[in-house]
């Protein structure tokens, strides 16, 4: 696809290298002297003319995103907490970081034995914060989002970059690298261009929120957490812009469907074509929204036959137990007394009544901090992730 003559592409700017590591003497000569990085240009007020039928597949996305999120805007069942999971994992499945659903809602209780877990369960914290501030979706906003991220597992990386960053190629320096985002200096005037940009109104939202991100991705504001921090971004515009209200659907499954389009369509922007980022995202969203409903419908599944196998009065403590282990399928019954406020015994009798019908079973050994599992919802997530991974084949 040819550039978009209308929009603009990176240029790129002559800047001076320092190495700040020893170099082996056979590639020194490589990664001497000057390198060429980024110069991001403004978008503020730059026309986006999107083809007709890029157009009408972004529309049909839009339509697909409020519709699924107003039909769970409805519902009693917290499914909200469900897919904001799923699309953290998915997200963190993007940049490599993979692990079960079980480990993540270990790591979501304290249990920090498995980095990419850890990480994992902070990127839903990450989430969470992105859409808490989605009434002003500016650099403060940004960097809290980071700050979740990484706070907990890389604090030296919060915040805006005081250094050069490349991707690809070499740790030695930026000079073979497939591309080298803007010098340091450029990162707050560009993501405050890119903040006016977001606040227009003008635009068809997931157009905005796909460009957007795409410039995101250009700027790499951090050291590391650029990825997840911008697929966070997109949620907080669609928040924003109030075309989801109640969910975040899991567009980074639909993303993980063909990852190399992903990372081709970001590539394609930075020399001036938006059109397939805008594609990519959504066709994205309407894959997120088939495979979300399979989870949802399976989730929904899996609570009916733990209703129907309980036997309790109405306002037993047990059946508002039955919608926090949708909601957080690992827990303990510290967590249960402060989500719906009972006494000890009250929630140690209500998991009892689930491991007796086989909703919980408990993960630890031992009497002391006892953990409980809901195994259902575990491979239901996890047979989610397994969709949200599997390619798609040619038609």
């Amino acid at each position: 696809m040819a550039p978009d003559p209308d929009w603009p592409s990176v240029a790129y700017e002559e800047r001076s290298w320092t190495p700040t590591t020893e170099i082996p003497r056979r590639w020194r000569t490589t990664y001497a002297g000057p390198y060429l990085a980024a110069v991001v240009p403004t978008i503020e007020s730059v026309v986006v003319d999107t083809p007709s039928a890029v157009a009408a597949l972004a529309d049909e996305a839009a339509t697909m995103l409020a519709a699924f999120d107003a039909e769970l805007g409805v519902e009693l069942v917290p499914y909200g907490a469900i897919l904001l999971r799923s699309e953290s994992a998915s997200s963190s499945r993007i940049e490599r970081l993979t692990a079960s659903a079980r480990s993540v809602a270990l790591a979501e209780l304290g249990d920090r034995s498995r980095r990419n877990a850890t990480e994992i369960a902070a990127n839903t914290a990450a989430m969470r914060a992105a859409l808490r501030l989605a009434d002003r979706v500016d650099e403060a906003a940004i960097l809290e989002t980071q700050r979740t991220l990484l706070d907990d597992v890389q604090p030296d990386a919060v915040g805006w970059r005081d250094q050069q960053v490349w991707i690809g190629a070499s740790s030695y320096g930026p000079h073979t690298a497939a591309f080298v985002p803007p010098h340091h200096e450029r990162v707050r005037p560009a993501v405050a261009d890119l903040v006016a940009f977001v606040e227009r109104d003008d635009l068809p939202v997931v157009v905005q929120a796909a460009i957007a991100h795409a410039q995101f991705e250009t700027i790499h504001p951090f050291t590391d957490g650029n990825g997840r921090t911008g697929r966070a971004l997109l949620h907080a515009i669609f928040r924003a812009k109030g075309l989801t209200r109640h969910v975040a659907v899991p567009v980074s499954s639909g993303l993980l469907v063909d990852v190399d389009r992903y990372f081709d369509a970001l590539d394609a922007y930075r020399n001036g074509e938006p059109v397939p980022i805008i594609e990519r995202v959504s066709e994205a969203i309407h894959a997120a929204v088939v495979n979300g409903r399979a989870l949802v419908e399976s989730v929904r599944s899996i609570r009916q036959r733990w209703s129907d196998g309980l036997v309790a009065r109405p306002q037993a403590t047990v059946w508002r137990a039955l919608d926090v282990i949708v909601r957080q399928p690992v827990l303990d019954s510290a967590l249960l007394q402060r989500a719906i406020d009972v006494r000890a015994q009250a929630a140690d009798d209500a998991i009892g009544r689930l491991v007796d019908i086989g909703a919980l079973e408990q993960v630890t050994v031992g009497r002391r901090n006892r953990k409980y599992a809901a195994p259902e919802i575990l491979a239901a997530l996890d047979d989610f992730a397994d969709r949200g991974g599997r390619r798609t084949p040619p038609a």
